[in-house]
């Protein structure tokens, strides 16, 4: 199980995503530093506080989009490459959404659409798949 093409391809996935939220990191460090606004200040320069809201808003979705795509990995077997595809989705997503929202803040919804879409489905087939698999045991 632990070797599966879908356990290491869900793996990997979650390591480009934790790689996109540090990324987000060193982006914020980068412009707290350039623009000299010291922790624990969240407010000052517009690039900044631009990279701020970028991070956050990763960080809040890692505890949807990494829980949903392992339970997906795990649970539904219809489609098994479904988990780390979506992953992928949503990295191409928070990636566009980085990109519009550090240029402005209005230009951060394609991305973020993209991101909730694949949210929405992995959270679906997740459901879908532990509801099947519940039903295969009952």
């Amino acid at each position: 199980m632990l070797a599966s093409p879908v356990v290491l391809s869900t793996a990997l996935i979650t390591i480009l995503i934790l790689i996109v939220y540090l990324t987000t990191t060193i982006l914020v460090s980068r412009l707290r530093y350039r623009h000299h606004i010291a922790a624990p200040a969240t407010t000052g320069h517009a690039d900044f506080e631009r990279a701020f809201r970028v991070q956050m808003n990763t960080l809040e979705h890692l505890p949807v989009v990494l829980p949903v795509m392992w339970l997906t990995a795990i649970f539904f077997s219809p489609f098994p490459l479904a988990a780390p595809l979506l992953g992928v989705v949503w990295i191409i997503g928070r990636a566009l959404y980085i990109n519009g929202y550090m240029k402005a803040a209005e230009k951060r919804g394609p991305g973020f659409g993209l991101c909730g879409v694949a949210e929405i489905l992995l959270l679906l087939l997740a459901l879908i798949g532990v509801v099947m698999t519940w039903a295969a045991v009952a």
